[in-house]
C-alpha cells in the first residue's frame, strides 16, 4: 500500500505549474504529485479521481476560480475521506491576502519563493501527521466550509458604502424593465447573466454578477443556497434531506426542487 503523501496542482500557466512541482520535489521528496490541471473544472474532476492529500489551487483560472473549484469539490467530497489540505497560489492582491490571513488559510505568492514554500511544506507535513490516525467524520468539513464561505464573500476591492437595492434594471428586448426587489423570488447565475424569477412567474436577465448583487441585497431576506442560487427566505416552504444527507428545498407555489450545497447547509442546522 502506497503511504506517500499525494498532491494535485491546479495552475493554468504551465511553466508556473512545472516550477512549483520542481520546488516541491526538492523541499518534499516524499510528496507524490499525482496530476496537474489547467482549469478549475478539471481540477475538481482529477481530485475526485485521485483523492489527493494536498491541493495547490491557483486563485485565477479559466472557468472556475480556485476558490470556486475548492467549494465545488467540498460539495462532492465523500464523508468517509478527510478533505485535502488547501494551499492557494496567487499573485499579490491586498484583499485576497487579507482574506486568507483572516481565515488562517495557507497561501503562496507568485513567483513562488523557496523559503515561503518551505514554511508551507512544514505546516502541511505537521497537519498530515496529526490527521494520520484520526478517522474522518462528517464534521471535519465544517471548518473548511466556513473558511470557503468567508473567502468567497470577501471583497475584492475597497468596499463602497451603497444603499440596498430597491429596483433591478433588466433588459427585455430593446426595453429596460424595472423590477422591484420586493417582487423577486429567486436569482440564478447563468453564464454571464443572472436569471431573476419573480412572484408572478416572469423571468428577466441581468448582466450584473451574482456576487455583486448579493453585496447589495439584504442577507436576512435573500439566502444563498448554492454557489449560483439565491432565494427569498420567506418563500421557502419546506426543506428535505435525502438518504445521502443532501438537502433540497421547495419554494411556495413552485414545483421545482432546488439543491442546497454543503457550503450553505448551515442555514438549515435544525434539519
Amino acid at each position: 500500500m502506497n503511504t506517500r503523501p499525494t498532491a494535485l496542482i491546479a495552475e493554468d500557466e504551465v511553466l508556473l505549474a512545472q516550477a512549483l512541482q520542481t520546488e516541491l520535489q526538492t523541499l518534499w521528496p516524499d510528496l507524490q504529485v499525482l496530476a496537474t490541471a489547467g482549469d478549475g473544472l478539471s481540477a475538481v474532476q482529477l481530485a475526485l479521481q485521485h483523492w489527493p492529500d494536498v491541493l495547490f489551487f491557483d486563485i485565477r483560472m479559466p472557468g472556475q476560480s480556485g476558490l470556486e473549484a475548492a467549494a465545488a469539490l467540498a460539495d462532492e467530497w465523500p464523508d468517509d475521506r478527510p478533505f485535502p489540505l488547501l494551499v492557494f497560489v496567487t499573485a499579490y492582491d491586498q484583499y485576497a491576502i487579507q482574506a486568507f490571513e483572516a481565515q488562517a488559510v495557507d497561501y503562496v505568492l507568485k513567483p513562488v519563493r523557496t523559503d515561503r514554500l518551505a514554511q508551507t511544506v512544514s505546516r502541511l507535513q505537521k497537519a498530515l501527521g496529526q490527521r494520520q490516525h484520526k478517522p474522518a467524520t462528517t464534521t471535519d468539513l465544517d471548518p473548511v466550509l466556513q473558511q470557503l464561505r468567508a473567502l468567497l464573500n470577501a471583497p475584492t476591492e475597497q468596499p463602497r458604502q451603497q444603499a440596498p437595492l430597491q429596483l433591478l434594471q433588466a433588459s427585455v428586448g430593446n426595453q429596460l424593465r424595472m423590477v422591484p426587489v420586493a417582487d423577486v423570488l429567486r436569482l440564478e447565475a447563468a453564464d454571464k447573466y443572472v436569471r431573476v424569477f419573480t412572484h408572478d412567474g416572469s423571468e428577466v436577465l441581468l448582466r450584473t454578477p451574482l456576487k455583486e448583487l448579493m453585496q447589495r441585497l439584504d442577507a436576512q431576506v435573500f439566502w444563498q443556497i448554492h454557489r449560483g442560487s439565491v432565494v427569498r427566505a420567506s418563500a421557502i416552504e419546506s426543506v428535505a434531506r435525502d438518504e445521502s444527507g443532501r438537502l433540497s428545498l421547495s419554494l411556495k407555489g413552485q414545483r421545482e426542487k432546488l439543491n442546497v450545497s454543503r457550503l450553505y447547509a448551515h442555514l438549515f442546522k435544525a434539519m
